[in-house]
């Protein structure tokens, strides 16, 4: 089997699941409970924060765990307007995860916010320009991706925060998808906050974290025995914490080799489907993008039938956020990059990630042309 589907998931890395063991078995105590057993889970919740915040570059404190990337952006979001609320109007892009979008229009429906989505270009990119023609004086928050789980494109974070700072705006940047594959530096990405999902690193699903800089009010999202600082209430998952941070810190180490490595193993893929496709039309930005996300759409296919037939080859793929599987709806990234519905419907996202070799893009690649032609056929 060829899974190319690493921006959807990815494998648990051994070394995060021994880290994380001890936690489940021995050493099982609750952090806040004031004995030796609780003591020792205290210490490693505060290690798996330091070793975030060391991947980030920021303090321990500004690191809140969670459940994963969608509660993240859930707190970022919500925590941040709520908590700031210097004006009643939030920017977002349309081709935000779900999780942006839905916390965004909760604003909206519950709490009486003005949200504009700001447009993107052809490739799905967030501009200055474009983030300076909605932001207002009254804009509390701005929210725009470091990178695209769909198309894979990066987005200029630094410049987008820095119209949002000039505008007297919180920046907060979803990177769950740019971990391991592009820098974290909260400085150097001049955000506020920053969300993190641990299964796309390698780490357990139902981990994560929000990381929000210096001492900036933060409406918590649950309420109940205040851990976290108040900011996330719950009994912290402190396996889970470990196994993440484990996973991040290696990701990090590694990240500048396999940045390069999987990058030229898209170059090749790319190069292999233009000659054996014909047709197949590459969707976001062709330089600014993650190093392993190659996204197309095909003109006289179906795009699930597509997958269906590159499963039966073997190859894993899928067409567009996990979180949208099953969905009759085109694309809302797709559509916002201006795709028509019925093309949007066609795509396939291939994704690939650390255990991906040459001899399986060039696998891929092969079946993806039997795929499409199968297809084409059937529709004609």
């Amino acid at each position: 089997m060829i899974f190319a589907d690493h921006a959807a998931t990815t494998p648990v890395r051994r070394e995060s699941l021994e880290a994380m063991w001890p936690y489940l078995t021995g050493a099982f105590g609750n952090p806040s409970s004031s004995h030796g057993i609780g003591d020792e889970a205290a210490r490693a919740l505060a290690w798996a924060r330091d070793e975030v915040a060391a991947v980030v570059g920021c303090r321990s404190g500004d690191v809140v765990f969670t459940s994963g990337g969608t509660e993240a952006d859930n707190l970022a979001v919500k925590g941040l307007a709520l908590a700031n609320p210097r004006g009643r109007h939030v920017v977002i892009s349309p081709v935000e995860h779900e999780a942006v979008l839905e916390a965004a229009d909760a604003l909206r429906r519950l709490h009486g916010f003005e949200v504009d989505e700001v447009a993107v270009d052809a490739t799905g990119m967030v501009t200055a320009e474009a983030l300076g023609r909605v932001i207002r004086p009254d804009t509390t928050l701005v929210s725009a991706q470091l990178a695209n789980n769909e198309v894979g494109t990066v987005n200029p974070v630094a410049e987008l925060g820095r119209i949002a700072h000039g505008a007297g705006a919180l920046m907060h940047t979803d990177a769950v998808q740019a971990a391991g594959w592009l820098p974290l530096s909260i400085d150097a990405l001049g955000v506020d906050a920053l969300s993190l999902a641990g299964h796309k690193v390698g780490a357990p699903k139902g981990t994560g974290a929000l990381v929000v800089r210096g001492r900036l009010p933060l409406e918590p999202v649950l309420h109940g025995g205040g851990q976290e600082r108040g900011r996330r209430s719950g009994t912290e998952n402190v396996a889970g914490a470990v196994a993440f941070a484990t996973a991040l810190r290696l990701a990090e180490s590694e990240r500048a080799d396999a940045a390069a490595r999987v990058t030229a193993l898209a170059t090749r893929f790319r190069e292999l489907v233009a000659a054996a496709v014909p047709g197949a039309v590459a969707t976001g930005n062709p330089l600014h993008r993650l190093p392993g996300t190659v996204s197309y759409v095909f003109p006289g296919t179906a795009g699930e039938a597509v997958l269906l037939e590159l499963e039966r080859r073997d190859v894993i793929v899928s067409s567009g956020s996990a979180c949208a599987a099953g969905s009759d709806e085109p694309s809302h990234v797709l559509t916002a990059m201006g795709f028509e519905p019925d093309l949007a419907r066609t795509a396939v996202r291939f994704s690939f990630g650390a255990g991906t070799t040459q001899d399986d893009v060039e696998r891929a690649a092969a079946a993806l042309a039997d795929a499409v032609s199968v297809v084409r056929d059937i529709v004609r």
